[in-house]
């Protein structure tokens, strides 16, 4: 460790450094609840929403906390931890979409009873009238 970055971290004010831990442990926090529904929610599509919305959250947490700590630390605008936020934000939603698409698909395959497809002209039901 450096002279420098020993100093740096030494002038940071004791408000700040409580704002900083503040965000990154609701962040922390937040991602170890994703986790958790992970562990207790009982279906693949009740599963994948916990970790994709909240560990979203908690990484933007993170990501603030982050941005804040090291602007002020090295007395310049620090966004490179915005960029993964960006990618974070960017690539988990799109990757949940295609699990589940994915995961709908082998059900159908499995005749298991879920949403029927948009795309495939439905039969009309017998016994109803139109």
């Amino acid at each position: 460790m450096t002279e420098a970055s020993t100093t740096a971290a030494a002038v940071l004010p004791l408000w700040l450094e409580i704002i900083v831990a503040v965000l990154v442990l609701a962040g922390a926090g937040l991602a170890l609840l994703g986790s958790t529904g992970l562990l207790r929610l009982p279906t693949f599509f009740e599963r994948v929403h916990a970790p994709a919305i909240i560990a979203t959250l908690g990484c933007w947490l993170i990501m603030h906390g982050t941005v804040l700590y090291f602007s002020v630390a090295d007395r310049s605008l620090a966004l490179h931890a915005l960029l993964i936020a960006v990618f974070v934000a960017i690539t988990v939603p799109i990757m949940s979409i295609f699990l589940m698409r994915a995961a709908l698909f082998r059900a159908r395959q499995a005749g298991l009873d879920v949403p029927p497809s948009l795309s495939q002209p439905q039969a009309p039901a017998e016994g109803k009238d139109s």
